[in-house]
């Protein structure tokens, strides 16, 4: 039996009745984008005038760019680890530095853990610290589960959105 579509806009189907469909947009920051949009679409509240969907999309060209295009050289310090990210790429290692700069001055103090950020002309040295009993733990997460560390992404990509800096301190 075959589904049943909601209707059909330029050849492409919008839904279907029976919820069976596909969700996923296909592509992350597609989807981090869509999802930013939709809350922004719902909310009467938005300032449109201040809307930048295209702060955000350079954002996650950054995140991307670190995620996939970045050479991570890890080096156990005292309390933690040393992270060297770098690329001889100019459009990543520009990525690299706002990446790096931005999550280390968001998160520094965040659980007790110490993040600093020290500009290279190829990337950024990120040391990241915490007591004796973190390091195994800083250690484990690597430079990737580092960057990732906080729940504070999703926030971040709205206010990029809507005109706010979140970088700025």
């Amino acid at each position: 039996m075959g589904r049943v579509f909601e209707h059909e806009h330029n050849g492409h189907m919008m839904g279907q009745v029976d919820g069976s469909g596909p969700r996923e947009p296909g592509q992350s920051a597609f989807a981090a984008i869509q999802e930013i949009v939709n809350l922004l679409m719902a909310d009467p509240d938005t300032d449109w005038d201040q809307v930048n969907i295209d702060a955000l999309r350079g954002h996650l060209v950054d995140m991307d760019n670190v995620t996939l295009h970045a050479d991570v050289k890890a080096e156990a310090i005292e309390g933690g680890a040393r992270f060297t990210v770098t690329s001889p790429n100019p459009s990543v290692a520009g990525s690299i530095t706002r990446m790096i700069s931005a999550h280390a001055g968001t998160m520094d103090g965040v659980t007790g853990w110490r993040m600093t950020a020290i500009p290279l002309d190829t990337g950024t040295e990120m040391e990241f610290t915490g007591d004796a009993g973190d390091k195994a733990k800083i250690r484990a997460l690597g430079f990737f589960g580092v960057m990732s560390f906080g729940m504070h992404h999703q926030g971040h990509h709205l206010a990029l959105a809507t005109g706010h800096n979140p970088h700025r301190h």
